[in-house]
């Protein structure tokens, strides 16, 4: 009996706080399917940490080992919350459901404390649990080691401004938490004598890189940051949050606005296929349940939080392979053209929250 082709495609991980649970439960059902070959993954902070722990897997053993380790990680990052997170909900809101940490006093006093006072003064030993996790976790000399998955992990440079992609070969724990340090919480990490930030910043995440290295035609991503929001936001929270989310968005707007534009000329027929290969696009989005919990709840790692997500994130997973997992090597199943027209005003057709993952 003839074994059946498998689909290979790269992954774009988005970063998210605690939200990047929802991309676990992408994960765990994508390792279900046996006929599907991740080639690589491009993660940026909480995206990187499924990244490595995926790749980790993979490369170490097999689906069910990535999917293993994945639990291994978020449901430790849960016990972890549950005895030093100061980032509590009241009995009320577990009553109620309520996952908003806005109106919580450690929550304004931690955003009190990082606009006034420096990480180097408020957190002078650079406690990260962060560190400790993923160190008991993953075996980085193997993860170097190993060419079997490739990871991109995404940061941002600090002199620059600049992205940098830290590549499996050379991955330390550092530049993990490079990809997730939000530089008004968390020392600088200093890598060969540079800084490194947030991947967020510039690359949200990286998508030319990892498809020039790999040469696979197809880059799934995982969208955690709404792209849009229909409420008109009116508080100083639902602003600032608002343009947190915008600010986290805006590089990827920008690749993929880049993307759809050089797709469009190789189907013209202006750019040769053989120098510029199409790719095609797919995206599995938490626009309508992710957008649905306030952006505080980033930072509420609880563990049955944490569970609601991963299962958020397989429902939606299992969603699009059913419509859309057979066109993975042939079209893109994501409406990407109409969402940078729409953001970059070409278009009357402003996209809803409902179809931005969608094709025409």
């Amino acid at each position: 009996m003839a074994t059946k082709k498998k689909r290979q495609i790269n992954l774009a991980l988005q970063g998210g706080g605690s939200h990047g649970a929802f991309t676990w439960g992408v994960l765990d059902r994508l390792l279900e399917e046996d006929d599907i070959e991740i080639a690589a993954i491009s993660g940026t902070s909480a995206g990187a940490m499924n990244a490595v722990v995926c790749g980790e897997g993979l490369m170490e053993g097999d689906a069910a080992h990535a999917r293993a380790q994945l639990d291994h990680f978020w449901l430790g990052i849960g016990d972890a919350a549950a005895q030093m997170s100061p980032f509590r909900r009241t009995q009320w809101q577990q009553q109620t459901d309520d996952y908003s940490l806005t109106y919580s006093p450690m929550y304004q006093m931690s955003l009190a404390i990082s606009r006034m006072i420096s990480p180097y003064v408020a957190n002078p030993f650079d406690i990260n649990p962060l560190r400790d996790a993923l160190n008991a976790l993953i075996d980085f000399e193997r993860v170097r080691k190993s060419r079997k998955v490739k990871l991109f992990i995404n940061t941002t440079h600090v002199a620059t401004g600049g992205l940098r992609c830290f590549r499996e070969h050379e991955l330390t724990v550092d530049m993990v938490l490079a990809s997730g340090c939000l530089p008004y919480l968390f020392q600088t990490p200093i890598i060969d004598g540079e800084g490194y930030w947030d991947g967020g910043y510039i690359a949200n995440p990286a998508l030319e890189p990892m498809s020039r290295a790999t040469g696979c035609s197809d880059a799934l991503i995982v969208q955690l940051n709404p792209i849009v929001r229909n409420e008109m936001p009116r508080t100083a929270h639902e602003i600032a949050d608002r343009l947190n989310e915008i600010t986290f968005n805006a590089s990827l707007v920008s690749e993929l606005r880049f993307i759809g534009e050089r797709n469009r000329l190789i189907d013209k027929g202006e750019l040769s296929r053989d120098r510029h290969p199409r790719l095609n696009l797919h995206m599995i989005h938490g626009d309508e349940e992710l957008g649905r919990f306030p952006p505080s709840s980033k930072l509420l790692a609880e563990k049955a939080f944490l569970i609601k997500l991963k299962a958020l994130g397989r429902a939606a997973a299992d969603e699009w392979l059913g419509k859309h997992g057979d066109n993975i090597g042939s079209r893109s199943t994501f409406n990407y053209a109409r969402l940078v027209a729409a953001m970059t005003q070409d278009s009357d057709d402003p996209p809803t929250a409902a179809g931005v993952g969608e094709r025409d």
